[in-house]
């Protein structure tokens, strides 16, 4: 077996030791004779894990008990438009544009027709920080934030403190960190970046904003529905849900949430001295107070301080050829990108530190 090292965004890499836990329970799932995969969601079998990857969120996470756990398809995408379905109760929405997942959510606001307003941004500096001048108003329906962003590199390192209700979209740094539950009503991610394989949405919402929806909230996008029925109101993505179950007992094993962040910031440490120490010729997208330990987004320049984008593909190219994959940056802003989830492996971020260097040395 060659594996490689996969630097992608997401779908993104999952660690060695679940794919072949997974592959070895594939065919028949604990001697039952059949494939988790084939089994009824309402099957004693799947129940098991569905039940335990609840308690086990629960418990790495340290979620308080007036939070419920929701096992939700159609990614974080659909999530931008249930939250104001579901939370919008006649005042006003507010939100941080940070990059553009928040982007994408004021436009789901804005379709729906509630009141919203920006209260800060960084767009005009190509979303190069997490703002600093956030002002939530405590008496709107609820505060939204990106707390890491993919595509610039930035993250929240502490949140927002406002009596509103303050809504989290954690796709790309989901279980990197702990959570102040005290500041945070609901949080929610699609899995695929951080927790699994695709299909799979994770939302722990505060109860008590689980009962606002209205009447006229279609079934199927009431976040009462699935928590009335422990999220088993139809057929939830089970395969989804058991590699989210067994990518959280191998956290559960490498010492938890709290260990899990000390790795990351270890491996972000490495990997930003790199491009600090590199004399210009790496720049990073972000600001040095905002920078993500999840995504490593940065340009390699000419002389003149401008982007080399030929470099930069050239540098995408050969790093393949190396063996690591998924280091061009997003199509929105080009340069390159690293993401290193809390599955890549210290080992991974060094071989792309060595070929860094190398390549460096080769064409300065």
């Amino acid at each position: 077996m060659n594996r490689i090292f996969n630097f992608g965004a997401g779908p993104s890499t999952i660690p060695l030791s679940v794919l072949e836990e997974a592959q070895k329970e594939l065919v028949d799932y604990k001697g039952e004779g059949l494939s988790i995969m084939e089994a009824s969601h309402r099957s004693k079998m799947y129940d098991e894990v569905h039940t335990e990857a609840m308690a086990l969120t629960r418990e790495l996470y340290s979620v308080p008990e007036d939070y419920d756990i929701l096992f939700l398809q159609g990614g974080a995408s659909l999530q931008f438009a249930m939250i104001p379905m579901n939370l919008s109760i006649g005042g006003k929405a507010q939100y941080v544009d940070s990059g553009s997942w928040s982007s994408k959510a004021i436009k789901e606001a804005k379709i729906q027709g509630i009141d919203y307003e920006i209260v800060a941004s960084s767009k005009d500096t190509t979303y190069d920080r997490i703002p600093s001048d956030i002002k939530f108003d405590d008496n709107a329906d609820y505060a939204y934030i990106t707390s890491n962003n993919t595509i610039y590199g930035t993250e929240y390192h502490e949140f927002p403190t406002t009596k509103a209700p303050l809504i989290v979209d954690a796709s790309s740094d989901i279980f990197s960190c702990p959570i102040d539950w005290s500041k945070v009503d609901m949080l929610f991610a699609g899995a695929q970046k951080n927790a699994g394989p695709s299909g799979l949405t994770i939302v722990i919402i505060k109860k008590e904003l689980v009962a606002r929806a209205g009447d006229k909230v279609p079934t199927m996008l009431k976040y009462k529905t699935h928590a009335d029925k422990d999220s088993l109101f139809n057929t939830p993505p089970t395969f989804g849900i058991y590699m989210f179950n067994l990518i959280l007992h191998w956290l559960k094993d490498n010492g938890g949430i709290e260990a899990i962040q000390e790795k990351n910031q270890t491996k972000a440490k490495l990997l930003y001295d790199a491009i600090d120490n590199s004399n210009g010729f790496y720049v990073g997208h972000a600001t040095k107070e905002s920078r993500s330990f999840m995504n490593v987004s940065y340009n390699i320049k000419n002389s003149d301080g401008e982007n080399n984008s030929q470099l930069e593909s050239k540098f995408a190219k050969e790093a393949t050829e190396a063996g690591m994959i998924g280091l061009k940056g997003h199509r929105s802003i080009g340069g390159l990108r690293a993401s290193i989830y809390n599955a890549m492996t210290l080992d991974g971020v060094q071989a792309l530190v060595d070929f860094m260097q190398k390549f460096q040395k080769e064409n300065s």
